[in-house]
């Protein structure tokens, strides 16, 4: 057909035309009505004003010239249902799609397309010009039953659209037009129609290889959804002729080795190797990959990312990073968004981290059980459009097998699709049936084009199926008897294209079959060759030197007078700031804080220890629930303006810093929060990221991160992380969801130096270990701190130090209990106290206000728990000669906290003749009393009986 433009003027003018007699006089009503309230309408007729705007007529006052025909008004009526119609092949047409290559018997039926439906006939549209329902026609067609036949191909076939829930006007246009036109399709030609038939082959060859080689080991292969990697080579194809610089990406187990193999260039010697009992780890990468470093424990195959980079200029390429990702299928989400956000932000000027969308974008690939089943889907969705949080778009792909495991789509939703969720959030979504592999990639194409033109997500619903069961060991006949006799009987995607192209003269017959021969030869030489390479089984790999060093020897001190210049620094504000007065007396006061007398608190010494860190030149990335202004009302380093509403951060008016300085109020959200943080931090090695609690227990929502990444990211994977978690705790009585960071969770999953877990007392201690931690940002030594911090204590003045302490010293894993050990007779000491945190204060307070001597009680703060100081406590006791037992007390119950961590190590250190022994709340089911009086009750127990003598432990 002959393709031809038509101006909207022009096009106005002749749809107006086609109205005569009483239709006008209908029409003009209507406008009228339209006029003082467009929902007054129709919305068919609302739909012609909004397009059209008034009749032409009516302005040009032309009526009598057209008075002459006088059609009835039925014919509105049938040029409304036309208009009725089209709309609805346009919102709807993905009900009656050919989206489905199996399984297709079970979707609802729907009429919402049939002419039955808006009371007409095929007769009725041939009457109908077709300019009057598609007025835009990019085409030239004679009538509206060629309108509708044209739309149903465009929105009803093997890929359909869902984009009427996305509010803004202009990106709905615009992907109404691109699919109206069929402009996002993509056109191959013969030769690179036998190169996807030839990729096709490769997926599925590589997948039956590994079935006939390794028998009955898990794959989770990739055989229904093979066009997933045709689709992957074309966005990485488009982004690296666009020199974006990162693809980043995440999925899941299904496909994960072809897309190792086929998509990150990972050599297929090593993937077959992971096979066998005896991994061969150094194979070296093939040309244009990297291999992501494997940790000293490892993981199972199907876990492993991997890197890629890709060529596309003398001085320019694009990386493929492949996230690793454990069997918490959706928690690597948040994950690649920190990697994508920390790839695109510039970090090296002061202020907010400069970002650049067009640097990297993020690729996520979901299962459909999973992203509608886990809860950190909707998390990650939710941050995409947040200034914190966003990167610009990120595709989706739901690698749509109809099964979760062994749960069918009824028992695994409440909803029609499984990318739904998705429309809460105003991403487009498409669907397409995995076995046409032309449709596929075109789906990508329009993908990646909205991505880059409104940097927005976009999801396709890649649906396909699943040929074996969840893991190749699994039986679903037994589950899913009906839909995999359809599957046993249903062709791969590679033979249907093979038809397809026969069918077009493209390709022979045997085309396929000679392909999959030569790939099955290329891949059993491969391996026939490998033998050379075996190796017998190794053991655990030793741990890298810099994870075992210890950072004691840290230096952290900052000299006096540059912290004055910092300090002041701080409480400048820029030219007609209006602060809130109340809060810049407050603030103000931190001016005297370093003079000589003065002490100071836990809010200034974090202020100076970030401006100190950028002044070093350090980036820094501090974000969490209210933690602009903090918790607490303590940090306040976003300051708003109270007559204009503007903000402004003192860290960005720091004449000295020399790095980027980003802080952000996060959504309420822990899972998606931290695993974004953590990602960034990864990616990000030379900053210093930290994320803060809003009370400690809180980090609870977020247990997946914890367990499968921060903890053990680098002991399975070899990924450093130098991340910061403030965690709020302290018991002062406000119930248990407020008191208890579960500091006993992070101490059981505390090995191998893996995190440091600490819990100070002194604004100085808390300078120095953020000070040491940024230190460390981007070397061996990296790994996550993991800190209580106070509540209660930030205002107490036992807290605040001197600023002599500041600029002298370091951290200091173990300390001195102020009061009772000034001037200490160590030979009289018989029991020691050992604790840490606000208990050890509380003991403080309790001995200055009271008239009793503690002669034989000495008390020892313990400020790093793991890695344990375990050689300078040996040595603070061999200074008390007449020890009889160690006391540690603790304000958690005996089955939380610190003890079943410490009283092992307390017991090795443990002479002859001594004892150890417990302070504290009893075993206990939740963390805390609810009742504020019976915790000051038993809060004073625990410092009573602590600061006795008494008998019981465990003897040596």
């Amino acid at each position: 057909m002959e393709v031809f433009n038509v101006s909207k003027q022009g096009s106005t003018q002749r749809f107006w035309k086609n109205f005569h007699g009483p239709n006008m006089g209908y029409v003009e009503e209507q406008f009228e009505l339209y006029e003082k309230d467009p929902s007054a309408v129709d919305p068919s007729l609302k739909d012609i004003f909004d397009e059209h705007g008034a009749p032409e007529w009516m302005e040009s006052g032309t009526a009598a010239e057209h008075s002459a025909a006088m059609p009835s008004e039925a014919n509105i009526a049938k040029i409304t249902s036309a208009l009725k119609l089209v709309e609805a092949i346009r919102r709807h047409g993905h009900l009656q799609a050919n989206i489905y290559a199996v399984g297709s018997d079970e979707r609802p039926k729907t009429n919402l397309l049939d002419l039955e439906t808006y009371g007409l006939q095929e007769e009725d549209l041939k009457a109908i010009p077709a300019e009057w329902v598609w007025p835009d026609s990019p085409m030239k067609l004679e009538n509206a039953l060629q309108v509708v036949n044209i739309l149903k191909e465009r929105y009803a076939g093997t890929i359909s659209f869902e984009f009427g829930h996305v509010n803004n006007e202009d990106e709905r246009k615009w992907l109404q037009n691109r699919v109206d036109t069929g402009s996002y399709q993509v056109t191959l030609t013969n030769e690179e129609k036998t190169q996807l038939l030839h990729r096709l082959a490769e997926v599925e060859g590589f997948e039956n290889f590994l079935a006939k080689t390794f028998v009955a080991q898990k794959r989770f292969s990739i055989e229904g959804l093979d066009v997933m990697v045709p689709m992957l080579d074309h966005i990485i194809q488009s982004a690296s002729g666009d020199r974006i610089k990162h693809i980043m990406m995440g999925m899941a187990h299904r496909g994960r080795l072809n897309v190792l193999a086929h998509i990150l260039g990972k050599p297929y010697e090593r993937i077959f190797s992971e096979f066998h009992l005896s991994p061969d780890k150094e194979l070296v990468p093939s040309e244009g990959s990297t291999g992501i470093n494997y940790g000293w424990t490892g993981d199972v195959k199907y876990h492993f990312g991997a890197r890629r980079e890709i060529e596309n200029g003398e001085q320019s390429a694009t990386r493929v990073t492949l996230s690793h990702n454990p069997s918490h299928l959706e928690y690597v989400n948040p994950v690649v968004e920190g990697f994508a956000r920390a790839a695109q932000d510039d970090r090296t000027e002061p202020g907010y981290a400069k970002m650049d969308e067009d640097e990297a974008f993020g690729l996520l690939i979901h299962g459909d059980a999973a992203f509608i089943g886990e809860g950190v889907v909707a998390e990650t969705l939710n941050m995409s459009d947040l200034p914190g949080y966003r990167t610009g778009g990120t595709v989706h792909i739901i690698a749509n097998n109809l099964v979760g495991f062994t749960t069918n789509r009824k028992d695994g939703r409440s909803t029609r699709y499984a990318s739904d969720l998705a429309k809460g959030f105003e991403i487009p979504v498409l669907h397409v049936n995995a076995d046409d592999p032309s449709a596929c990639l075109s789906a990508m194409s329009l993908a990646y084009e909205y991505r880059q033109k409104f940097h927005k997500d976009f999801l396709i619903d890649l649906v396909g199926y699943r040929r074996f069961g969840h893991n190749e060991m699994d039986e679903p006949r037994s589950t899913q008897p009906k839909l995999y006799k359809e599957i046993d009987d249903h062709p791969t995607a590679a033979a249907i294209y093979e038809k397809q192209l026969q069918d077009e003269s493209v390709v022979e017959e045997g085309a396929l079959q000679q392909m999959k021969e030569e790939i099955e030869k290329k891949l059993r030489d491969i391996y026939n060759n490998m033998g050379e390479h075996e190796t017998p089984s190794p053991d655990v790999k030793d741990r890298p030197s810099g994870v075992e060093q210890a950072l004691d020897e840290i230096e952290t001190a900052v000299d006096l007078e540059r912290l004055r210049g910092l300090n002041e620094g701080l409480l400048k504000r820029p030219e007609g700031f209006n602060g809130f007065k109340k809060l810049e007396k407050i603030l103000q006061r931190r001016s005297k804080m370093l003079d000589d007398g003065q002490k100071v608190d836990w809010a200034t010494a974090e202020a100076l220890a970030f401006a100190s860190i950028l002044e070093d030149g350090i980036p820094i990335r501090l974000t969490g629930q209210d933690s602009e202004r903090g918790t607490f009302a303590h940090r306040h380093l976003v300051l708003h303006d109270v007559e204009t509403g503007e903000t402004y951060c003192p860290m960005h008016g720091l004449e000295q810093a020399e790095a980027s300085f980003d802080i952000h109020n996060s959504p309420l959200s822990e899972a998606g929060v931290i695993g974004f943080e953590y990602g960034y931090s990864v990616q990000a090695p030379e900053a210093l990221v930290l994320w803060e609690a809003q009370f400690g227990d809180f980090a609870n929502a977020g247990q997946v991160i914890f367990d499968q990444f921060v903890s053990a990211g680098r002991a399975k994977w070899g990924e450093k992380s130098n991340m910061v978690f403030l965690l709020p705790h302290g018991y002062e009585g406000q119930g248990p969801e407020h008191s208890s960071a579960r500091l006993e969770r992070f101490l059981q999953l505390a090995a191998e130096n893996n995190w440091t877990v600490a819990n100070v007392t002194s604004s100085a201690q808390y300078f120095h270990l953020l000070r040491r931690q940024a230190a460390i940002s981007n070397q061996e030594e990296a790994r996550p701190l993991v800190l209580m911090t106070p509540k209660s204590l930030l205002r107490n003045q036992r807290v605040a130090v001197s600023g002599e302490q500041f600029s002298n010293g370091k951290f200091q894993p173990v300390m001195k209990q102020p009061v009772i050990s000034e001037g200490k007779d160590k030979e009289k000491v018989t029991s020691l106290l050992l604790g840490s945190g606000k208990i050890m204060v509380d003991i403080e307070d309790k001995i200055e206000n009271t008239d009793q001597t503690f002669e034989t009680i000495d008390a020892v703060r313990i400020e790093q728990i793991y890695p344990f100081p375990e050689k300078q406590l040996e040595g603070i006791l061999e200074s008390y000669p007449n020890l009889k037992e160690l006391v540690w007390v603790q304000e958690e119950p005996q089955n939380m906290g610190s003890w079943y961590f410490v009283e092992g190590i307390l017991h090795r250190l443990l002479k002859d003749g001594q004892i150890h022994r417990y302070v504290g709340r009893p075993h206990r089911a939740s963390p805390s009393v609810g009742e504020p009086n019976i915790h000051k009750t038993e809060q004073n127990r625990i410092i009573h009986e602590a600061l006795q003598m008494s008998k019981g432990g465990e003897t040596k």
